[in-house]
């Protein structure tokens, strides 16, 4: 018997009421750099499904950088402001992938982007999104912040903010915060825990400044996991201590 079958048969409850799943645009692209891959997406959604056993509320908020880095356009003469509404553009594509992905395993969701995009999405409105929350919809948010110069870990920090999320949870390709690149030295050692103000100190760049300055400010704690280790993220949101957590 697998680990999520007795989840299922015992109806865990998660730890938290409400979360918010980060989840960078590099994720979706499997071993490659950039476009989109099978793979990758059929597994997420996968994950999400047996996570959602656990019952908590769900928001996703995704990266673009699978197609558009910023860091990327602005060496081809296009300006910074330009390049982050590209990438914001990107988040779209990627939430509708997401979607896609989600309602083929029978997931009912809600894409909100904050940039007018009626056709395809609605707009983030925070009792909107509160609503399909509690409705049991897994609530997609993208386009970022909707504004230039702020990053979608800033947008996940802000979302979090805007509907009461316990935790953030970000969902990378490494199982947690580790002292050195984990992919580059042997001797590095992996926390447990850390404080947001050690990891600053450490400049350990798991979160940009002012995704990081924001959750600490609201008290928003933040796990780092492994997203592609199988049953994950239902572990982790049944109360296993998986990944780095951040307070």
């Amino acid at each position: 018997m697998t680990r999520m079958s007795r989840f299922s048969r015992s109806k865990i409850k998660s730890v938290w009421k409400r979360i918010v799943l980060k989840l960078s645009g590099e994720t979706l692209a499997g071993s490659g750099q950039h476009g989109f891959a099978a793979k990758p997406l059929e597994f997420i959604a996968n994950e999400i499904k047996e996570a959602s056993v656990c019952g908590c509320e769900m928001a996703i908020v995704i990266g673009g950088g699978n197609l558009v880095r910023g860091a990327e356009v602005e060496p081809v003469g296009i300006d910074r402001t330009s390049a982050d509404y590209m990438g914001m553009l990107a988040t779209i594509i990627n939430g509708i992938a997401i979607q896609t992905a989600l309602e083929r395993v029978g997931l009912a969701t809600r894409l909100l982007s904050a940039l007018p995009m009626s056709q395809v999405a609605e707009p983030f409105i925070r009792r909107r999104a509160l609503r399909h929350l509690e409705k049991g919809r897994i609530v997609i948010c993208v386009g970022g912040t909707g504004s230039p110069h702020f990053t979608t870990d800033t947008a996940a920090a802000l979302r979090a903010t805007e509907i009461g999320a316990d935790v953030i949870v970000k969902g990378t390709m490494v199982d947690g915060i580790y002292t050195a690149d984990p992919m580059k030295s042997k001797t590095a050692r992996r926390f447990a825990s850390i404080a947001y103000a050690d990891m600053l100190k450490k400049n350990l760049r798991v979160m940009d400044l002012t995704a990081i300055t924001l959750s600490h400010e609201y008290d928003i704690p933040l796990v780092v996991f492994n997203v592609f280790k199988k049953g994950n993220l239902a572990r982790l949101l049944c109360g296993e201590k998986i990944g780095t957590e951040i307070r």
